[in-house]
């Protein structure tokens, strides 16, 4: 798959910048040219967007699912199982969902020497409407955080930046130079700019990535479901 440059990617970011939604969708697009595949949910963290929630989507198409023991459950401490490090060390491909920040990112600190021995891809999801990397600065500081709880260093950086289903042509094409920056900065080449389903740039968006939009908030899905009901 030409996103991605590794047998084992990890993609990892800030809160709310859309990991979990691209992990889903280069975990299906390897499944659809038939590559085996392992998506690992590392969120330990945010109860509200896991790659585990999306199990059933996921294994339909031949990807196998490993995440924290308290998805779909109403615990409070979750543990990771023992299978991740196994997978990661196997030969298939692995595609990691870390969790956000630092704080997310600590948990695969603890397979960091696995990780590593693998020559991982390491991806840096950047969202220009995010709060808090609304800037190239922000955006830089928030990895540097990541780098080190994990203790991994990025290989590239792939920008996904939209504002949900709010999300226009103008939305993908006006972050192009805040994406460019971030790159700059970091010295870390701009692998993608991911484009929603149903959004058509106008202008040339290098590197683009179409992907659907898989993941959304119990708000929303509650939303979708009344709708439904009252048609």
């Amino acid at each position: 798959m030409r996103y991605i440059e590794r047998r084992v990617t990890v993609v990892c970011g800030h809160y709310g910048t859309g990991k979990t939604n691209l992990s889903i969708n280069l975990a299906l697009d390897c499944a659809r040219e038939g590559e085996h595949v392992t998506l690992i949910d590392m969120d330990v963290v945010n109860p509200y967007f896991r790659s585990s929630d999306y199990a059933d989507i996921l294994t339909r198409e031949g990807v196998r699912v490993l995440g924290p023991n308290f998805a779909n459950s109403n615990l409070d401490t979750p543990s990771l199982p023992a299978a991740i490090g196994d997978s990661i060390s196997d030969g298939e491909r692995v595609i990691i969902d870390v969790g956000g920040d630092d704080a997310g990112a600590t948990a695969l600190g603890v397979y960091s020497r696995r990780v590593t021995d693998a020559d991982p891809d390491v991806i840096y999801v950047i969202n220009r409407y995010r709060s808090q990397t609304t800037t190239p600065e922000e955006a830089v500081s928030i990895l540097s955080e990541i780098e080190n709880a994990a203790r991994i260093r990025a290989t590239c950086i792939a920008n996904n930046s939209h504002l949900k289903e709010f999300t226009t042509a103008s939305t993908v094409e006006d972050s192009l130079p805040f994406a460019e920056r971030v790159s700059e900065l970091t010295g870390l080449p701009l692998r993608f700019t991911t484009v929603p389903s149903g959004v058509d740039p106008l202008n040339k968006v290098p590197n683009m990535y179409p992907v659907s939009v898989y993941v959304r908030a119990p708000w929303e899905k509650a939303g979708n479901r009344i709708a439904e009901g009252n048609r």
